[in-house]
């Protein structure tokens, strides 16, 4: 989960509390609801190595199949939120419901890369409203006395559909195909409509605001220019006319969004709330740590699959140790806030990420599981559960009540934009550096020209390139080694940047995050009873 997902749900005034007979019918249908989104956030990713073989696409076309769906969803969200709050909570919900089933059936059944990137920027656009909507029929349906256990019970199952979705997706790929992780979504959506329909009341805000549409329109604009220009840096280089003007288009387009939510009446970020250093901090750091965490679950499939030579239930299985840990910490987390304020916890938490991911720079081709990796996800998981709920709790006390749903809101927004930005520009810097040692290696081979220029033509493919099919088989293992190695390579690269990023998170904690600004620690005691 997002951070500030509870907190969006604690700031919200609840409307008319639902009768008590409907309060399970509301839980589950938003918690079928929000598992889909966070279903699908993690199953896809490990779905990509099995598309990029089957589709023959390029490591930048995998990356449009993670960028479509988090650009939209990330641009969206507040939108989204806004729009539930003006035409109705359910109402937008179920078209987001509707819209995800469709598109995921969509996915389901392309079998080309621009069908895909079609049906997951619905998917993204769908996503928009629906996760919003989730949270905020949780928060309008419970009085503040019963909310509490609603939220803990809320988390908790989410938790583990989010766990157990890899593995299931795994297993589908490994015994069906790729096509299937899309239809897990279809039965859901089914099940959340008729629940929705019968059982879940339909909820407004007395006094909703305007919504921003220029904000929308100017910063997808934005997003989209900076993921399209970072992406084909890999394909075209970084003196192309197209990657120059793309970038030069992005980063305008996100200046003149500042212009506009300055100036506009009803901003969808008012930059006022960034006055506050505490609370520009919070999200300063919450962009340095999920982009980290971002491009580290774009790659570890890839470096599982297509390296280490896991299979994918293997791989959807080998992130549960981390996302069990900090769901099964989540209240001692939140102690940590009430004993020692939120400036330690966010001090210590990433450099406790940063330890993780050093830990995943380690091990070579062939590494074992629990001696290579486990640790990792183990410390890496350590980090996060110690993080994330500080940086909630900064948030919400960063500013006044009249704007902490806003605030949960833009924070978790910064999060999802972090992961659409790290996939793009990390991603880019991936495939350089794997270029790099590629060429370098095939130097020392004694290699037929025309084969070296067939392997480095396609070094987009990243870990999916093999050797040409007219090489001898001594060579192809020479050459499938090689390939391996300049993996190994650009992914210690990218470990040691998300290392770097998670110490500078801890840099921006000390700098700007108060001692004791936590006096309204969350209450985390609903998520442990159910685990």
């Amino acid at each position: 989960m997002q951070p500030c997902d509870e907190a969006f749900v604690r700031a919200e005034a609840p409307a008319t509390p639902c009768a008590e007979k409907s309060r399970p019918w509301v839980l589950t249908a938003t918690i079928l609801g929000s598992s889909m989104a966070f279903i699908d956030s993690t199953v896809v990713n490990i779905a990509l190595p099995a598309l990029q073989s089957d589709l023959q696409a390029t490591v930048v076309d995998v990356q449009w199949v993670i960028e479509s769906y988090g650009l939209f969803l990330s641009a969206l969200i507040l939108v989204g939120g806004a729009l539930g709050d003006s035409l109705g909570r359910r109402a937008m919900f179920l078209w987001g419901v509707v819209g995800f089933a469709v598109a995921s059936a969509g996915c389901g059944f392309s079998y080309s890369i621009r069908s895909l990137l079609v049906w997951r920027s619905v998917q993204g656009i769908a996503a928009a409203f629906m996760v919003p909507g989730s949270l905020a029929i949780i928060s309008s349906s419970f009085d503040e006395k019963s909310r509490g256990k609603a939220i803990g019970t809320w988390a908790g199952f989410t938790t583990i559909t989010t766990a157990l979705g890899p593995v299931l997706g795994g297993w589908l790929i490994d015994h069906a195909s790729w096509h299937w992780v899309f239809f897990i979504n279809i039965p859901l959506a089914a099940l959340v409509l008729v629940i929705a329909l019968r059982h879940v009341p339909e909820s407004r805000s007395s006094n909703p605001d305007r919504l921003d549409w220029s904000g929308a329109l100017i910063v997808t604009l934005g997003l989209a220019a900076l993921v399209y220009g970072f992406l084909e840096t890999s394909i075209f280089g970084w003196t192309n006319p197209r990657v120059i003007g793309s970038l030069i288009v992005g980063f305008a387009s996100l200046i003149f969004f500042l212009v506009v939510e300055k100036n506009v009446k009803s901003p969808m970020v008012p930059l006022k709330l960034f006055r506050t250093a505490s609370f520009s901090g919070a999200n300063l750091l919450t962009l340095f740590l999920y982009a980290g965490v971002g491009i580290f679950f774009f790659l570890f499939p890839l470096n599982f699959i297509q390296i280490q030579k896991y299979s994918a239930t293997a791989t959807g299985a080998a992130a549960l140790p981390m996302i069990l840990l900090m769901f099964l910490l989540s209240r001692w987390a939140g102690g940590l806030i009430t004993r020692y304020g939120a400036k330690i916890p966010l001090i210590v938490g990433p450099l406790i990420v940063a330890a993780g991911f050093f830990l995943f720079a380690v091990p070579n081709v062939g590494a074992g599981y629990w001696t290579g990796f486990f640790p990792a996800f183990v410390v890496l998981g350590l980090g996060m559960a110690i993080s994330v709920a500080p940086l909630t709790t900064v948030v919400m006390d960063s500013v006044g009540q009249e704007h902490l749903g806003t605030a949960s809101g833009i924070n978790n927004a910064v999060a999802r934009v972090a992961g659409v930005l790290a996939v793009a520009v990390l991603g880019a810097i991936m495939a350089a550096a794997f270029g790099h040692s590629l060429r370098q290696s095939l130097a020392a081979l004694n290699l037929n020209a025309g084969i070296v220029h067939e392997l480095e033509s396609n070094t987009a493919k990243l870990g999916s390139l093999d050797a040409p099919p007219s090489v001898d088989p001594q060579t192809a293992a020479e050459i499938r080694s090689i390939i391996a190695q300049a993996f190994v390579f650009a992914f210690r690269l990218i470990m040691a940047l998300c290392t770097c990023l998670s110490l500078a998170c801890a840099v921006v904690a000390w700098r700007t995050i108060p001692p004791r600004i936590a006096a309204r620690a969350p209450d985390f005691s609903g998520a442990q009873a159910v685990a």
